[in-house]
């Protein structure tokens, strides 16, 4: 059982509560110095949140020290901790992340920074890591890049807090100099880009045709689209529910999860859309029949040739190839998602309900879209200016012009 004990300051107020959990006795009979932790409550927790949290963090430390988990504290290193780390965040984080991660992990922070004991990490060895990253990769990273993989780092270092293994975190962002970022512009389709690209589509495959209508009319991510199945969609209330997402990570097969932020969404649909959905089915359904015992389909309303899940990067690539086979500038796949919202919040949808049908989970990621419709207005007010403001004053010209020949 755990020992804990309170630290104050010198006014008496408790300041943290520091852990210990016996390590019984070496083989020689000594007894070993105790597993030992610190919990420091964030400010602003009413005792009663104190009280709560503290017994979390003893019962998480016990949990750790009972399955060797967890080293002494004062020694242990980064490169010991990070295994820990991913050991935790392994049913947290969605699979292609924690593949990130753990990469990022084995290639950068344990070789740079895993000989270095937790309480030993400051910021000016943070500081060192982001400019290696700047000056040691083949080609020059952008200052996004360097923070994403900066956010694994602070993201490891925010668990140590949390366990207690150390006080505060080096790797803040406050506590750095980072690079200048510059937010990068939602790439959307205009009405009358998105109408000229919707007209390419009758001469490609069905599915892709569908695809590309349900991520505009949708605003669904590629891997929740290549996740649908046929029993997803209500064909009488044109709707469709999005409950699964597909990924695939290297050497394992193609897998599904809950969508982003586990926000299983039902939204609505247009009649054009259900309608193309029903003539997939039914292709579907004449390619089983033909294919007999070869097809492998469960019901994915977009395949590879045996009905098999169609791999959630292969929109992405046909759509790259679609674009230049038409002459159509390029664009992402994810860009049918951006149009959707844009074209929606231009038509007057609210905000939140264009938010539920994205399944965002923070309403500030859809505010995203809203300097999109700021230059929208803007071109507006550029257009009236030509069509209005430029007629009259070619018309008042035409009117002097006409008076100084009537006088002349």
């Amino acid at each position: 059982m755990a020992n804990i004990s309170e630290r104050k300051d010198k006014n008496g107020n408790v300041i943290s509560y520091r852990i210990r959990v016996s390590r019984g006795y070496g083989a020689k009979g000594e007894k070993l110095k105790p597993y030992e932790m610190t919990y420091k409550p964030e400010k602003g927790m009413t005792k009663r949140q104190i009280e709560k949290e503290l017994q979390r963090q003893v019962t998480l430390f016990e949990e750790e020290c009972k399955n060797g988990n967890i080293s002494n504290a004062p020694n242990m290193k980064l490169s010991a901790f990070v295994p820990m780390y991913l050991d935790i965040k392994k049913d947290i984080l969605a699979p292609r992340t924690l593949e990130t991660y753990t990469k990022i992990c084995n290639n950068l922070i344990i070789p740079l920074l895993g000989h270095i004991k937790l309480i030993d990490l400051k910021p000016a060895h943070v500081q060192q890591f982001i400019k290696h990253i700047q000056n040691n990769s083949k080609t020059k990273p952008s200052p996004s890049t360097i923070k994403r993989k900066l956010a694994v780092l602070q993201s490891v270092l925010h668990q140590a807090v949390k366990l207690g293994l150390i006080q505060t975190n080096p790797a803040n962002a406050e506590r750095l100099t980072m690079p200048k970022t510059i937010t990068p512009k939602v790439e959307i389709f205009t009405k009358q880009e998105a109408v000229e690209m919707l007209s390419c589509l009758e001469e490609e495959p069905l599915q892709y045709k569908v695809i590309v209508y349900l991520a505009i009319m949708s605003g669904a991510r590629e891997g929740e689209l290549t996740a649908l199945k046929f029993s997803d969609v209500d064909f009488i209330n044109n709707k469709i529910t999005i409950e699964r997402a597909a990924y695939k990570l290297k050497g394992e097969p193609i897998m599904t999860k809950p969508p982003k932020d586990n926000d299983v969404r039902t939204v609505k649909i247009d009649e054009y859309t259900i309608e193309l959905i029903r003539q997939l089915k039914a292709e579907n359904e004449r390619e089983r029949l033909r294919l007999g015992t070869a097809w492998e389909g469960d019901e994915w309303l977009f395949t590879t040739w045996n009905g098999s899940i169609m791999h959630p990067a292969t929109p992405s690539h046909w759509f790259r190839k679609f674009l230049k086979r038409h002459g159509l500038k390029h664009r992402k796949f994810h860009a049918l998602r951006h149009t959707s919202a844009t074209l929606q919040l231009l038509g007057g949808i609210n905000i939140k309900q264009v938010s539920g049908r994205l399944g965002h989970a923070d309403l500030r990621v859809t505010n995203q879209y809203l300097h999109c419709i700021a230059e929208a207005d803007e071109a507006a007010a550029h257009v009236l200016q030509e069509m209005l403001i430029t007629q009259k004053g070619s018309s008042e010209q035409a009117e002097t012009t006409h008076k100084i020949q009537k006088t002349g």
